[in-house]
């Protein structure tokens, strides 16, 4: 009879005396089948073994995934600074050479009777606008990008869980 110890996990096996002798079919029965017990009590230690150093190996790829999400989102907020800094510079820049192509277009611009004046500095002001709303528009399109990146990962997350 095999006994299942509850302190150390394995199995002691107390030896039952058959009535029909040592060498009878049913003691190569009961020896082939404690033989069979132990057998399966290592595969199922060392499969837990194995399934331990997976679970380990598993939260290991999480933890470095997320450092490199981190990072990647520390880069994209870096880019996307560097890129609101250079965007506005270039939306200034427009300003001044639409202030400079309408002054060179109209050479009377110091006497201060021309009236096309208010005018370039209406076309400047709708300039201004229309890249401030590029901008917004391009800020929203790299959230988008950002956010499907995401849940792909997340797609792919539920898709390993649901595989297991």
């Amino acid at each position: 009879m095999a006994c299942r110890s509850p302190d150390s996990g394995s199995y002691t096996v107390v030896i039952i005396p058959l009535r029909t002798g040592l060498y009878s079919l049913d003691a190569l029965r009961f020896y082939l089948w404690v033989k069979r017990l132990k057998d399966l009590e290592k595969e199922k230690d060392a499969l837990c073994s194995g399934l331990e150093i997976l679970e380990k190996a598993r939260l290991w790829y999480i933890q470095r995934l997320e450092e490199n999400r981190a990072k990647q989102d520390d880069i994209d907020s870096c880019q996307g600074d560097t890129a609101e800094a250079q965007s506005c510079l270039r939306s200034r820049i427009q300003r001044v050479n639409g202030s400079l192509s309408s002054v060179m277009r109209e050479p009377n611009v110091t006497s201060g009777s021309n009236p096309s004046l208010p005018d370039a500095v209406a076309d400047s002001d709708l300039r201004w606008h229309n890249t401030v709303l590029a901008q917004e528009v391009s800020d929203k399109n790299r959230q988008i990008s950002k956010l499907k990146l995401e849940k792909n990962a997340i797609l792919e997350q539920l898709d390993e869980l649901q595989a297991r």
